[in-house]
């Protein structure tokens, strides 16, 4: 063909048109002839205009579409669940592929692409365009002469105006599953994916097993599956930080950009236009890259194996429990589309901070949904906006039973300091962990400075819930301990469990205590704390042997539970069980005691585990007797 490289186009509508005008412009400069277009419908001649007649095939006739017009590219512009099977077979037809980003639904997926180019010895580039400029490659250089210093973090942010058709444009859009198949179609890996590609390139963090770590923070304001507002953090192997927030519910559209934080300054790259501190570098086009690797064996620009980082990044992504929605309380809802408020601020002092939006205090952030198997069963507010005297503290709430039934209470009137689901202790070496007064011996309960709060670090995504590592500061903002926990929720029989567990670790030896320590009887409260509704039906509370809130109260059994007209719980102490704290009369509340009438020394470490069995309707002792034998 006189060195015109052919090609096929599989997907020719959407973003696929402009492959279409790349595609006329390299015709005319006579460097390729579109062979081929692989589309689920045909594309009309006026399209065409420019690139002949190729012949055209439906998805399912690539290999042969490929191997009948010779062609040496696939361009593959479909939607990212199909991105893995139509990769692999135009490698295994013989033809490199310009695959458009992401590359893949799943890390599995990817990895299946990166078996088949492997096999070929064929050449895949992805279509992160920003990857293509020379400001890239100009940071680095940047970043290792040292002028910057040492580089702690790189912050992205993006905010962008999309009307309300745009997630609705095809099946898959603002999906993150599509007829059992994984599309992960949201904010992060499909319009800023270039964000974090970008700014893991800029790191020099670019293969697999680059990503040490990802936090994340997933909304949506659409009523889409996806998200369209999200936040997260990734920790790279070597211990920097990239942190990226984006939205697509601002007003108007501004430029995404990424600033590198070093001890000797930053440096400010807008991706979209090529502009570093202001200065703009030319970008070479991806398929003439390809084609050039084609026909002399250039190195590729966005290579397949250089998009790993990314793919771990996506990974977390699609292993996330699904985005949570933004209340319209703090959306403004336009003609064809939403607006978070402040959110594009929010975008840039992330970029600034290096931190996330429940770090910023966004009051529709910091919060996470518990499913039980399929089924919404609670919010885990890990970021809550609570005053000092509340020492605040991660809390489950709303907790519902599998029929929707609401079985916690938050901050009453009579105890405000009760949230919901709790790890809450009186005192912890002098620091009050509980909230409210302090009882102080031969006073009584009295106001003290002596609240802490139990900060959130970081989350790590199990299968049916999270661990999550904390550090409880005093008032003066020591760290006075640091805990490991873990929250699950999985179905038990008819009902759900919330299997909650906790590791506290100190530095120095110090004493748990409780109120009852100090000379209040029967206030032994302090540890996992569940304040119940108070406005609950015939409330009774029972073990294997008592009833009544006298009876059961100080009591050391392996199960204790409580049950109305409309919901039971039964807690499950797995270990050494400590004594009950159970109150009835004045508020319904349970938990096991860690400190109930002595101090509870701590030398190094402290854990407990606790099984919750929620279930709808009231429990007699011989059904609460069954579930709490099925806790293991």
């Amino acid at each position: 063909m006189g060195g015109v490289t052919r090609v096929v186009l599989a997907g020719a509508y959407g973003h696929g048109r402009s492959h279409l005008d790349n595609l006329r412009r390299l015709t005319a400069r006579g460097l390729v002839e579109l062979a081929g277009i692989c589309d689920v419908r045909p594309v009309e001649a006026a399209a065409l205009h420019g690139l002949g007649a190729p012949e055209q095939a439906g998805p399912g006739d690539l290999a042969a579409l490929v191997k009948g017009t010779g062609a040496e590219i696939t361009i593959l512009c479909t939607p990212i669940n199909t991105h893995a099977d139509l990769a692999v077979t135009a490698l295994r037809a013989g033809s490199h592929v310009l695959l458009e980003k992401p590359p893949a639904a799943s890390l599995a997926d990817f990895e299946r692409i990166v078996s088949a180019q492997r096999e070929s010895g064929l050449g895949c580039q992805v279509g992160f365009q920003s990857l293509g400029s020379s400001a890239v490659p100009a940071l680095r250089e940047l970043i290792a002469s040292g002028e910057l210093g040492d580089i702690h973090g790189i912050g992205v942010a993006g905010a962008w105006e999309r009307p309300s058709d745009y997630f609705t444009r095809s099946p898959w859009s603002g999906r993150r599953r599509l007829n059992g198949q994984d599309v992960v179609d949201g904010a992060l890996t499909n319009p800023f994916a270039h964000a974090t590609a970008t700014a893991l390139a800029v790191a020099g963090a670019e293969e697999l097993g680059s990503v040490a770590s990802v936090e994340l923070e997933l909304f949506h304001a659409n009523p889409i599956e996806a998200d369209d507002t999200s936040a997260a953090r990734i920790r790279l192997a070597d211990g920097r930080v990239i942190t990226v927030a984006v939205t697509l519910c601002a007003t108007g559209r501004t430029e995404p950009y990424l600033v590198v934080h070093g001890t000797g300054g930053t440096a400010r790259l807008v991706y979209t236009t090529d502009e570093l501190d202001g200065a703009v570098h030319p970008r070479a086009d991806l398929l003439e890259n390809l084609v050039e690797h084609v026909t002399t064996g250039a190195e590729l620009l966005a290579p397949l194996a250089r998009t790993g980082a990314f793919m771990e990044f996506l990974e977390a992504v699609r292993l996330a429990p699904d985005p949570l929605p933004i209340a319209e309380e703090h959306q403004r809802i336009h003609p064809g589309r939403r607006e978070v408020e402040g959110v594009r601020q929010l975008t840039d002092l992330s970029a600034e901070r290096l931190a996330l939006f429940s770090e910023l205090g966004a009051p529709w952030a910091g919060r996470r949904e518990l499913r039980a198997g399929t089924t919404p069963v609670a919010s885990y507010v890990w970021s809550p906006a609570l005053p000092v005297t509340d020492s605040p503290r991660p809390y489950l709430h709303p907790v519902r039973t599998l029929g929707g039934v609401e079985v916690s209470e938050f901050r009453p009137a009579d105890h405000v300091h009760h949230l919901g689901v709790s790890l809450a202790v009186a005192d912890v070496g002098g620091v009050n962990f509980w909230g409210g007064r302090t009882f102080v011996e031969g006073s009584g309960p009295t106001w003290l400075d002596d609240h802490g709060h139990q900060r959130h670090d970081v989350f790590e995504e199990l299968e049916q819930g999270f661990r999550e590592a904390l550090t409880w500061l005093g008032p003066d903002g020591a760290a006075v301990a640091r805990e490991q926990r873990t929250v699950l929720a999985r179905p038990h029989g008819q009902a759900w469990a919330l299997d909650f567990s906790f590791t506290l670790t100190v530095a120095e030896p110090l004493e748990i205590r409780s109120s009852a320590c100090k000379g209040r009887p029967g206030a032994g409260y302090g540890g996992f704390f569940w304040r119940a509704p108070a406005a609950s039906t015939r409330l009774e509370v029972f073990t294997t042997e008592a009833e009544g809130e006298s009876d059961v109260h100080g009591s050391v059994t392996r199960w204790l539970a409580m049950a109305s007209d409309a919901w039971s719980l039964v807690f499950v102490q797995c270990g050494p069980p400590d004594p009950w704290f159970v109150r009835m009369s004045e508020y319904p509340g349970v938990g096991p005691a860690l400190a109930w009438e002595r101090p509870l020394e701590v030398t190094h470490t402290l854990s407990r585990r606790v099984v919750t069995v929620v279930a709808d309707g009231r429990l007699d002792r011989a059904a609460a007797a069954e579930l709490a034998g099925g806790v293991a």
